[in-house]
């Protein structure tokens, strides 16, 4: 694991992080907090993706925040806990993603700037990126995952020097398996170059733009980690995967297995966590429950012989005795009875109490 001083501070650059989204594919979860600072293998989210800038040498971040500003504020403070200078700039109306990085330009002073979405995890080679930008002069450098299944997604052709050479949308037959990854490099007078008066687009309006005004925009492409933590299940997947290891952070200090259980939780002993399990502060987890690829956020109890698999538990929720959650979210403070079966995509929202044996997918009652 490398630490934030095994990098000397990245002379000439400086991150923008854009966390000011709603994140509404992820309710109710945000309905209490915004995405980038949901509890993520122990932590916000977003403290994964400063760990790695900090290592990566960056030391200098802007927030580009909206929702609920405030909760980034009271948590990371001037940033200085992490070994960073932290500055916010809250979007007042929403100017979508080159909008909300041009919103940010009066603050930024170093010539390359690194971008990222907030809601991304990802494995890729910072320094490397920032090399390669560099290297080849370009005016914005995308970072490209190849991905299994490309047609989800617009794609992202380079030639062999590695310059883009267009911008595709979704199709069945994708010509080459790049994507965009939601992190780049720009070149300082690029950003001061998008409308400031309007919500623009980087993926629908400014690169298209750029490439046809014979702009240098070159492709970082990559096999590296990288997943949208935008649904339920990818967030699952995603704590998990960062419990386990898989994923990469500086923020866990080496501690990675099948299981983090953090400060004043209760396990009992003949319980089972698995699968990359975080059982946040002060929960409770009852004899004979099974937890496996679960996320528990402070103050949940799951009571005995509960089943619990690849789902979220909001802070302070009740999953009652025997009841099975396989791909659920349950809101903060909500209370799942007992002998309740909860599958694929059931959203429970905050504070709604689900009587004993109130829901079921199966006949076996």
């Amino acid at each position: 694991m490398t630490s934030p001083d095994d990098h000397a501070p990245t002379s000439g650059a400086e991150a923008v992080v854009l966390v000011g989204g709603r994140g509404t594919r992820l309710r109710p979860l945000t309905l209490s907090a915004p995405k980038p600072m949901l509890p993520t293998a122990g932590v916000p989210f977003l403290t994964h993706l400063l760990s790695r800038i900090r290592a990566a040498g960056v030391t200098r971040v802007i927030l580009s925040t909206s929702y609920r500003a405030e909760t980034f504020t009271e948590y990371f403070g001037d940033g200085s806990g992490m070994g960073l200078e932290l500055e916010y700039v809250v979007e007042h109306e929403p100017l979508d993603t080159a909008g909300a990085i041009r919103n940010v330009a009066d603050r930024l002073r170093e010539p390359d700037v690194l971008v990222f979405n907030g809601d991304i995890l990802s494995g890729v080679d910072l320094p490397a990126l920032l090399g390669e930008h560099r290297a080849d002069a370009a005016d914005v450098t995308l970072h490209l995952v190849r991905v299994d299944d490309p047609g989800r997604f617009g794609c992202v052709p380079t030639d062999e020097d590695g310059r883009v050479t267009a911008f595709l949308e979704k199709t069945p037959n994708p010509p080459v398996d790049q994507v965009n990854a939601g992190c780049y490099v720009f070149r300082r007078e690029v950003i001061d170059g998008i409308p400031g008066d309007r919500p623009v687009s980087v993926e629908r309006e400014t690169f298209p733009g750029l490439l046809e005004s014979g702009a240098r925009l070159h492709g970082y492409v990559d096999s590296s980690y990288w997943l949208d933590l935008g649904t339920p299940a990818a967030f699952a997947r995603g704590s998990a995967d960062l419990v386990r290891g898989v994923a990469p952070t500086e923020a866990l200090d080496g501690r990675v297995g099948e299981s983090l259980v953090l400060p004043g939780a209760s396990i009992a002993e003949s319980a089972s966590l698995g699968g990359g399990t975080t059982v946040g502060a002060d929960c409770v987890v009852s004899e004979r429950a099974a937890l496996s690829g679960a996320t528990l956020f402070d103050g949940a109890r799951v009571e005995a012989g509960a089943e619990i698999a690849d789902s979220v538990v909001g802070a302070g929720a009740v999953i009652g005795a025997g009841t099975v959650l396989r791909g659920a979210v349950v809101a903060d403070g909500a209370v799942v009875g007992a002998g309740c079966e909860l599958l694929e995509g059931v959203r429970v929202w905050p504070g709604v109490e689900l009587p004993a044996g109130g829901v079921r997918f199966s006949h076996d009652c």
